[in-house]
């Protein structure tokens, strides 16, 4: 059977976001502790997911790690399940501003995912401020 030769775009654009994440979870396969859903691929054709942003919500005096996994959309209790994708250093902010503003991470994804595919983001230490994650994303 021969590969397909022709390129695809997504349909839509498919944003998905996740505010206020605080709470830290050591695990490194994502079966236990605090876990926020950014992302699920379409039920039916998938999706492809371009990049994270990442923004403080508030002052956070710690830095913290970003820790980003794959989920092939079963139970996330289950490591075999996991990928752990990619992780992200933030850098403490210790105050917010109404005349400056706060560091903007990225993360490049650059990569389809198959139909119920899910990200998934942990912090490695607790934020008082807390982050936001949006995907940007779209539909097949």
């Amino acid at each position: 059977m021969a590969g397909n030769s022709t390129p695809i775009y997504s349909k839509v654009a498919d944003w998905q976001w996740i505010n206020s994440i605080t709470t830290a979870n050591t695990t490194k396969d994502l079966t236990a502790g605090t876990s926020y859903l950014v992302f699920t691929a379409d039920a039916t054709n998938g999706g492809y997911v371009k990049k994270l942003r990442i923004r403080h919500t508030g002052a956070n005096a710690s830095a913290t790690v970003l820790r980003v996994f794959i989920n092939n959309g079963s139970a996330i209790n289950v490591s075999t399940n996991n990928s752990l994708f990619d992780e992200i250093g933030i850098a403490a902010n210790a105050t917010v501003s109404e005349t400056g503003a706060s560091t903007n991470y990225e993360l490049p994804i650059n990569e389809a995912l198959p139909p119920g595919y899910k990200i998934y983001v942990t912090i490695g230490t607790a934020i008082s401020g807390g982050l936001a994650v949006t995907a940007v994303a779209g539909k097949y």
